[in-house]
């Protein structure tokens, strides 16, 4: 196989499908509405509520969604080889990932900007609603301990990237005080704010910061707080508008490197290496059903429907837009997916080579995921002597690989063949391609977990006043779900809290996609369309649930520091517990005939 092929066979499928089922979804089912005013327009308040520039939406969700998860997921699955995850992206982006996020996006607007759990507790139950919103903060917990852990990571290995990061939080504050508060037109903004990236990473070029894995661990603690309290214009919209830019460019850049180095895209790593690659927390893993355990985002995420939901239906200017945001946001990371298998396929190898690790085809289905996702390369040597994998050098030379420097190193590589770009440049410009999304991503979700916390004490307390008013305070449940989420990344076990946030995240989006079905089914009367969004969200529960009670049987016993184990394992397993909950309120609201939901139409 090449890698022109494939870029441009996934070009061809996100096209098609946009124009085709993306645009029925639009017209048949959600029957978007161009004169229906948005929660953003009724609802007003300049802080959570704002109508943004549709560019300027598209920005936000698609650097909130996708973070580092689309990278990284696939970049680890390609341990089974990279036909089974690429088959993974294409058909969870196609028929639920798009699905689910057009749809959580499109019926919160119909609900004033409510979340997709108080959607399913309006549904099903204030119980559901309730139960959810645990479930939600959970899994968000887990989010933030992940990308804390890869950030973190990033920072370390790649100081670069650090300082220029923190560069375009500045610029971005910049950009949204011009955009907002004086009279300057939009374009004159959005070229300020570019020229300020531009300078962003030729400074972090000049002058990295050093700093250890704990300190920026430190560092991100303050950051989300204060990030997750902020009104959103302030940082959040022209952050995530600007950060666009760079992954559109990202994107741009690697899909024509990929398709112009010619011979040279020829796929090296093996297609397919075995049922039960060893994967999460270094155990046999099959693919199924453990593979969403593993590509959290590339294919489909239930982290975006919260986002959706969250954020992004409060800011929606008009409901056509809806499509380009929601929909296209998940094509768009299913391309980027796309360009992450395709390039480790053609240079994986190169990369293993240039690190001195001995791995060949043979071997790959057992060393790969070790290799690229062990957080101590000091024992790295002890994993790989007892999978049987030589080392042809220091395990400490294994830190140019990691989880993100095999993508970071195999995308610089095509830029090199294609254009000459220098192979140094291209390395950090990835690696800086990953913070500065998975950075949305962890204050996204340190808002959304805000979201959350105040949510469940308003469905169960008084909050106007006295106790419930403190419980509720914006700084306070910014800081809990910080302080909580740090705490987790502390140890740097990013194998087992990857697979942890994974399944979680999988989960919540088989639950938010029974409630879109709910939605389409009994509000919406779409008809045969429920078919289109019930099947997959079976599908979805049913494998995520194997794959998590696998996780908790297999994995979590085995992890060797207590605090994580038991931290872990109790997280995964209330969330299991409160999954079948909510199952089971799903299948009695199903049951209800139509007629009873006529007092909950939008």
């Amino acid at each position: 196989m090449n890698s022109a092929v494939v870029i441009l066979l996934a070009a061809t499928i996100y096209v098609v499908f946009y124009f085709t089922y993306g645009k029925a979804l639009q017209n048949k089912v959600v029957r978007a509405d161009p004169n229906r005013p948005t929660p953003a327009h009724k609802l007003y308040d300049g802080v959570d509520y704002v109508p943004a520039h549709p560019l300027v939406l598209y920005g936000h969700h698609f650097a909130s969604i996708a973070g580092a998860g689309p990278i990284v997921g696939p970049a680890v699955a390609m341990a089974w080889g990279w036909l089974p995850g690429l088959l993974w992206v294409w058909f969870g982006n196609v028929f639920i990932g798009a699905v689910h996020d057009y749809l959580a996006l499109m019926s919160s607007v119909r609900y004033d900007g409510k979340s997709i759990q108080w959607i399913a507790g309006k549904l099903m139950s204030k119980r559901t609603g309730i139960t959810f919103e645990l479930y939600i903060w959970f899994a968000l917990l887990l989010v933030v301990a992940a990308f804390t852990a890869v950030i973190a990571g990033i920072f370390k290995n790649t100081p670069e990237a650090a300082t220029a990061a923190i560069l375009f939080l500045i610029s971005a504050v910049i950009v949204g005080w011009l955009m907002y508060k004086t009279s300057l037109h939009f374009a004159g903004a959005t070229i300020i704010g570019l020229i300020l990236l531009v300078i962003s990473v030729w400074l972090g070029f000049k002058y990295p910061i050093h700093a250890s894995y704990h300190a920026w661990a430190i560092f991100l603690l303050f950051y989300i707080i204060i990030a997750a309290s902020l009104p959103v214009w302030i940082l959040l919209q022209p952050r995530d508008y600007l950060n666009a830019y760079i992954l559109w460019f990202g994107l741009i850049l690697g899909g024509l490197a990929f398709i112009l180095i010619g011979g040279k895209g020829t796929f090296t790593a093996p297609a397919y290496t075995t049922w039960s690659a060893h994967v999460v927390g270094g155990k046999p893993s099959p693919f199924w059903p453990t593979i969403p355990l593993v590509i959290a985002c590339g294919s489909l995420s239930g982290f975006h429907s919260i986002v959706g939901s969250g954020t992004s239906s409060k800011q929606l200017d008009n409901e056509i837009h809806g499509l380009m945001v929601g929909y296209g946001g998940m094509f768009t990371e299913g391309f980027l997916s796309t360009i992450v298998i395709a390039s480790i396929a053609v240079y994986g190898f190169q990369v293993f080579h240039d690190a001195n690790i001995g791995i060949t085809a043979s071997t790959w289905g057992k060393a790969y995921a070790p290799l690229v996702a062990q957080a101590h390369a000091d024992k790295l040597a002890t994993v790989m002597h007892k999978l049987g994998i030589p080392l042809l050098n220091s395990a400490k030379k294994v830190a140019v690989v990691g989880k993100v420097g095999i993508f970071a190193k195999s995308y610089a590589y095509g830029l090199k063949d294609a254009f000459g770009v220098p192979l140094k440049t291209g390395t950090v410009f990835a690696s800086l391609w990953v913070s500065a999304f998975a950075l949305t991503s962890l204050d996204t979700a340190t808002r959304l977990g805000r979201f959350a916390w105040q949510e469940v004490f308003g469905m169960v307390m008084d909050t106007s006043s006295g106790t419930g008013k403190i419980l509720v305070n914006k700084w306070l449940a910014s800081t809990i779900i910080a302080i909580l989420g740090v705490a987790l990344a502390w140890g740097n076990q990013w194998l087992i809290l990857w697979p942890a946030f994974s399944g979680m995240n999988q989960m919540l989006a088989s639950i938010a996609l029974m409630t879109a079905a709910l939605w389409v089914t009994k509000i919406q009367r779409a008809g045969k369309w429920s078919w289109a969004v019930l099947i997959p969200a079976l599908f979805l529960w049913i494998t995520v649930t194997l794959a998590l009670l696998w996780f908790l049987v297999v994995v979590v016993p085995g992890i060797s520091t207590p605090l994580t184990r038991y931290s872990v394992g109790l997280i995964t397993l209330v969330g299991v517990l409160l999954n079948f909950l909510l199952a089971w309120d799903f299948w009695i609201a199903w049951k209800k005939p139509a007629e009873e939901y006529e007092a909950a139409r939008a």
